[in-house]
């Protein structure tokens, strides 16, 4: 954010010119907000409140003209009270709030979704001619998405890689009815051990990717697996979901 002057630590081998520097005249888009330490989080409403700081390491101020825009998926009002972030500064950026409702609130937005993520993944995959059919998009619609645009956005890149066919099904998706990983689905033959082996490695893939989904960071997603961070890096790793 602030940049470091050359020299002011091991490494700082040149002058670093700092994400608000550079955008200084324009817009500064900080995601995730809620994620923010509580030290950056002062320095941070110094410069919403005076429009300059220092860089790391220097002493001369630097002034900014730059318009900022928070995003965040955390109740930062839950954060205030439990001391993970600071009332000062919510008030700082709360200046002009727009609320996105979850996507499941929004279901008109899904078609489009859909469109936009199989058109990038096709050309991604060279996929050009793959479509997804009528009853993959009612399963798409049917479906809760807790993990919001993330999760779906994960579930067409799923679709578009697994399906050997020209048409994406609801079978592709790993979805059924109730919006559910669908099991039965699963490539159960060969032995007890190889089966037991696909279907472990299935599951444990779902369940990543939905952490994934429905977190904001890694972190995150192995509190909600109940696994250290470690061990989802490890997973992480021996899945290829990196």
């Amino acid at each position: 954010l602030f940049g470091h002057e050359k020299g002011s630590f091991t490494g700082a081998v040149s002058l670093q010119i700092g994400k608000l520097e550079l955008a200084d005249g324009g817009t500064l888009f900080l995601d995730e907000i809620g994620e923010l330490g509580t030290a950056v989080q002062s320095k941070l409403l110094r410069v919403l409140q005076e429009l300059r700081f220092e860089r790391i390491g220097g002493t001369t101020p630097v002034d900014v003209d730059v318009r900022v825009i928070c995003a965040t998926n955390r109740n930062l009002a839950d954060d205030i009270r439990n001391g993970r972030f600071r009332e000062d500064l919510w008030f700082r950026i709360n200046v002009f709030p727009v609320t996105i409702p979850p996507l499941r609130a929004r279901r008109e937005d899904l078609d489009p979704l859909i469109d936009f993520f199989l058109q990038k993944f096709t050309r991604e995959l060279k996929k050009p001619s793959l479509r997804i059919s009528d009853a993959a998009r009612a399963a798409i619609r049917q479906y809760d998405w807790p993990g919001n645009i993330r999760e779906l956005e994960n579930a067409i890149e799923r679709a578009a890689i697994l399906c050997d066919r020209a048409t994406i099904e609801p079978r592709d998706l790993s979805l059924n009815a109730n919006g559910e990983p669908d099991l039965d689905t699963l490539d159960l033959s060969g032995t007890l051990s190889e089966a037991t082996e696909r279907a472990t490695r299935a599951v444990e893939t779902m369940k990543i990717r939905d952490a994934l989904a429905r977190t904001s960071s890694r972190n995150e997603a192995a509190e909600l697996l109940g696994i250290a961070p470690r061990t989802l890096a490890a997973k992480l790793k021996e899945l290829e979901l990196e």
